[in-house]
């Protein structure tokens, strides 16, 4: 695979990620929603990542790796945006409006999935970096899932519980992309240079 491609292919989720963080951060703050803020600012974090890699796509092996390891500090952003989040829905413990949730929640997955799609055939090629965009666009897809049935539960027992659990899931699975992004960039930063 070549760098042309893949920088086609993460220039463009970059834009995607863009668009739907828009969408999705104002109908969180208007349903006030903790997971649809929580994956929102995952979009804008995953624009960011995408956007590094097109830029670091020339760069050495070593710089790559180096780069790799602050992006797994960059997958945590999502877990700390939710952990504010879920202090303030405790303070004013009101349930999102069920249909919204879920239809934004049903956008959220169709642009995941196909940027998934997109880096799937990339996964192996660039080490770290792509690793850490196909790792953000497969967790999203699943987040999403999670935002979806939040919705459709809350719309029987409107409670602010399935969108707090969806929220926790998805800082969850952020934490775990972060690690798994941290190893492959230190096992890469460690390998022997030809």
């Amino acid at each position: 695979m070549n760098d042309d491609r893949l920088g086609r292919a993460v220039r463009l989720v970059a834009i995607l990620n863009l668009a739907y963080f828009g969408v999705e951060f104002a109908v969180a703050l208007s349903i006030s929603s903790v997971s649809l803020l929580a994956d929102s600012v995952d979009f804008l974090e995953d624009a960011a990542v995408n956007l590094l890699i097109f830029a670091a796509l020339g760069w050495s092996a070593a710089r790559r790796a180096k780069l790799g390891m602050a992006l797994a500090g960059v997958l945590l952003i999502p877990a700390v945006a939710f952990l504010w989040t879920l202090y303030q829905k405790f303070a004013a413990p009101v349930a999102p409006e069920p249909l919204r949730l879920g239809l934004t929640g049903a956008g959220a997955l169709a642009v995941n999935l196909f940027c998934a799609f997109t880096l799937a055939r990339f996964r192996h090629h660039g080490g770290s970096l792509t690793k850490a965009a196909f790792l953000s666009a497969r967790n999203d897809t699943l987040a999403n899932l999670a935002i979806i049935a939040a919705g459709a539960v809350t719309a029987v027992y409107r409670s602010i519980w399935p969108d707090v659990i969806a929220g926790l899931g998805i800082a969850l699975m952020n934490l775990d992309a972060a690690r798994a992004v941290w190893t492959a960039a230190r096992a890469e930063h460690r390998a022997p240079r030809p």
